[in-house]
């Protein structure tokens, strides 16, 4: 499957990015370390090296939900390996035969070659993994290994990372970077601390406070009952999910993307290994026995995110605040295991804005070689078009909402 291991002096991995075998293997030594990396670009391989990777994912400790191994291979199987096949390009990076660090990318070819995260439009964050439960040095090795391998991925391709937390891992590589880089503002993100709603509640103005807590009382007066599904009931759980949030969007503008059927499978295969391992929770509201609505979250080491939710139109017409049902509920547990972090994810509602929220904002990492130094430039300029077409269509937007008075 591999290549013979090459020296450091060696010419390692000159093959094109877009040929690169399932194995491409680099070693480079390191103050008495030595480092292999294999560039992966099997799927079957892929998935194989799930116990390491989540023994890596777990050692790192800003990695979100979406770098877990079941999110981003369930990820492929539906949104990648049916583009072409051949551009999964996996790196990893071990150290006597340790997995220490790795970075889930692909090659994406139009409009010019590009490596980019797994995970697509549909993951909140991106990021590499690190093993972080090792000294400083040893730590700054792997990047430095992890580093070098980006640059041999680079002589073909502008390296895109997207979506990028602050603080994330990503951000040692690019630190690192000694060719053309730039870095860019991405997404909003809102934030809250992980504490149970009392303590998100004492964040607010009494005032707001007290209607809060009139809103928790009158879930309580409908006698709403919460239950965590377990794994094995997944499967039909995430299907009642969707359809809820169907209903709950119905006229109203949904995603397209959460109606097709490649991110129910998605989502299925997913939700049913991370609520397994305890990267997930799939929790029902039911009233009068019937299931009303219905909340995924994601959790890592470092925060929970609520990913997906649906609610039937009943629970409106029963006048219940939906929002804060599922922000009590998930207060409640996100705390847990020491995490720090309650995530809206992305997106900049007005409604969670009534928490008080900290806004986070993503970032964006471009790094290239010298001579593709060109293609950097070009995808700056495309970045910059689009951010001026979007405040145009906010400005027209508010002029046909009456917010431009004249």
């Amino acid at each position: 499957m591999g290549s013979p291991t090459r020296s450091r002096t060696a010419p390692a991995l000159r093959t094109p990015v877009s040929s690169v075998p399932a194995a491409a293997l680099l070693t480079v030594s390191r103050s008495g370390a030595a480092f292999t990396t294999e560039i992966c670009a099997d799927t079957a391989r892929f998935g194989a090296i799930a116990p390491e990777w989540d023994t890596l994912y777990r050692a790192s400790r800003t990695a979100t939900p979406f770098q877990s191994h079941a999110w981003l291979h369930s990820w492929w199987l539906s949104y990648g390996t049916g583009r072409g096949g051949g551009r999964l390009r996996v790196v990893l990076v071990r150290r006597g035969g340790e997995l220490v660090a790795a970075a889930p990318l692909m090659l994406v070819l139009r409009p010019l070659p590009v490596l980019v995260p797994l995970g697509g439009t549909i993951s909140d964050f991106s990021d590499v993994l690190l093993d972080e439960t090792r000294t400083e040095d040893e730590t700054d090795a792997a990047v430095a290994a992890l580093a070098r391998a980006f640059a041999e991925l680079a002589r073909t391709a502008v390296i895109d990372l997207r979506e990028v937390r602050p603080g994330a891992a990503a951000e040692r590589v690019y630190a690192r970077w000694t060719g053309p880089r730039r870095r860019l503002a991405d997404s909003p993100c809102l934030e809250l601390p992980a504490v149970p709603v009392e303590g998100l509640l004492a964040r607010l103005p009494a005032s707001r406070a007290q209607r809060v807590r009139a809103k928790l009382r009158k879930l309580d007066a409908l006698g709403i009952e919460e239950r965590e599904v377990p794994a094995d009931g997944v499967p039909l759980a995430v299907g009642r999910l969707l359809e809820l949030h169907r209903l709950q969007w119905a006229g109203r503008g949904v995603t397209p993307e959460h109606l097709s059927a490649r991110f129910a499978e998605h989502l299925t295969r997913a939700a049913r290994s991370m609520v397994a391992s305890g990267d997930a929770r799939l929790t029902e509201f039911r009233l009068a026995g019937a299931v009303v609505a219905a909340d995924l979250t994601l959790m890592s080491g470092a925060l929970a995110g609520g990913y997906l939710y649906g609610a039937d139109p009943v629970l409106r017409a029963r006048k219940a605040d939906v929002a804060t049902m599922l922000l009590r509920a998930g207060a409640r547990d996100s705390g847990a295991n020491g995490r720090a972090t309650l995530s809206m994810l992305r997106g900049d509602e007005p409604y969670k804005h009534h928490w008080r929220p900290e806004t986070v904002r993503n970032q964006r990492l471009l790094l290239a070689r010298n001579h593709l130094a060109p293609s950097l430039w070009l995808l700056l300029a495309r970045a910059a078009g689009r951010e001026r077409a979007a405040t145009l269509v906010k400005r027209a937007r508010k002029t046909e909402d009456g917010g431009d008075k004249g």
